[in-house]
């Protein structure tokens, strides 16, 4: 089996797409398949801070702090959706209802079944 290295790990910087503006510091949350927009209240979306300001539809860097991985979907997962390990051979994540005690973590893209996945680590 080939070892595995996490898509972003704690202190890098990760790359996603802006869905509005964003100015350098706001705080961003999924508001999409592999976007960010500013984060509203107590976001469960929450994701880290913009690291420069963005126009919507360009990239923006994100200081998140946390490991993000990228594994297979078990079932229908859409981005901002909250995740748990899945059960089932050969998928790694699966949605989980909120509040739900085996939460690992937050979609960051959206996927169907057996796709790739990006997911930050809670």
């Amino acid at each position: 089996m080939p070892d595995y290295t996490p898509i972003f790990t704690p202190g890098i910087a990760i790359t996603l797409a802006a869905s509005v503006a964003v100015e350098a510091g706001d705080l961003v949350e999924v508001t999409g398949n592999g976007t960010v927009g500013p984060a509203t209240g107590a976001s469960p979306a929450y994701v880290g801070v913009a690291g420069a300001a963005a126009t919507a539809g360009l990239l923006v860097t994100v200081f998140a702090g946390k490991i993000v991985h990228e594994g297979l979907a078990d079932g229908a997962i859409t981005a901002a959706d909250v995740v748990q390990a899945s059960g089932v051979a050969g998928r790694q994540v699966a949605r989980a209802a909120a509040g739900s005690a085996g939460v690992i973590g937050l979609a960051l893209t959206s996927a169907v079944d057996g796709a790739p996945i990006r997911w930050m680590q809670y």
